[in-house]
């Protein structure tokens, strides 16, 4: 009769280290996310100026924007995760130089810095303007 292996579980959240990532940086007139993804585009940790404590219009400054990526920085940092990095930054919002900034300044090797805010090629019929 042959012998029954036993089954060894592996954890299903594997730990991957990522050396090199995207940061994705989406400046809204409202808010700012900061979003770090593996070279695949699976996210690993994100922050806004919303996550970080402000609310209503301080939401949508510039100091709430450097807060959010320094957070999301420092996190992985201090696990050793990100090394090299490449920057997306996308919306027209008033936080996405001084979330650049921050980026620049943490100490992650920046490849590249793209700007992919998206721009109509005189696309879809804008809606009817407000009347108030």
């Amino acid at each position: 009769m042959p012998r029954r292996t036993t089954r060894r579980f592996l954890p299903r959240r594997t730990k991957h280290r990522i050396l090199k990532g995207i940061i994705y940086v989406r400046a809204s007139f409202r808010n700012t996310i900061v979003t770090v993804t593996d070279i695949r585009g699976q996210a690993v940790s994100w922050s806004s100026a919303g996550a970080c404590g402000f609310k209503g219009t301080k939401r949508r400054s510039p100091f709430a924007a450097q807060t959010a990526a320094e957070n999301v920085i420092h996190t992985l940092m201090d696990q050793g995760l990100l090394k090299q990095a490449e920057v997306m930054i996308s919306g027209p919002g008033p936080g996405r130089d001084t979330a650049l900034r921050a980026i620049a300044k943490s100490g992650v090797l920046l490849s590249y810095v793209r700007d992919v805010t998206p721009m109509p090629h005189n696309g879809c019929r804008p809606p009817k303007k407000r009347r108030v």
